[in-house]
């Protein structure tokens, strides 16, 4: 098994506009990702939280996620989707995406039977990565 990874996805206004959904989708064709679970919570205004049901986010007529439907491997509990939405602006919900990432799986068990193991990992955050790479080009600039 490949790492797993998680994201939660903010949906300003409740605006889902289906837009991404494509590329997700073309990620698990592919065998790059597999969906292990996938959640939807929608905080309101007086700070409640609700679980939302896959829809037609884009309004075209077509349920957008009937492809993820009972993607529910059971990592994603209760307590998740409250973390998830404590960090929500009140108005907004999300998608909460838990995923392996297959492409990784042949890899790490190559790695492992010639007796590697993994001592670190991480993510650079994209505003950080973006900034840094701003100040190199300003600094080639110069």
């Amino acid at each position: 098994m490949g790492p797993v990874d998680y994201l939660v996805v903010e949906f300003p206004g409740n605006r889902m506009t289906g837009e991404g959904l494509p590329l997700l989708v073309d990620l698990v064709e592919r065998g790059i990702i597999r969906i292990l679970d996938l959640s939807f919570v929608r905080k309101e205004l007086d700070g409640s939280v609700s679980g939302l049901q896959i829809a037609d986010f884009d309004a075209d007529g077509e349920l957008d996620l009937t492809l993820f439907e009972g993607a529910s491997s059971g990592l994603l509990g209760e307590d998740d989707l409250q973390d998830a939405a404590a960090v929500l602006e009140p108005g907004n919900s999300a998608g909460i995406i838990v995923y392996e990432n297959v492409w990784a799986g042949p890899f790490a068990a190559a790695l492992r039977r010639g007796g590697a193991q993994l001592v670190a990992s991480g993510r650079i955050p994209v505003q950080a990565l973006l900034a840094s790479l701003e100040a190199a080009e300003a600094r080639s600039d110069s």
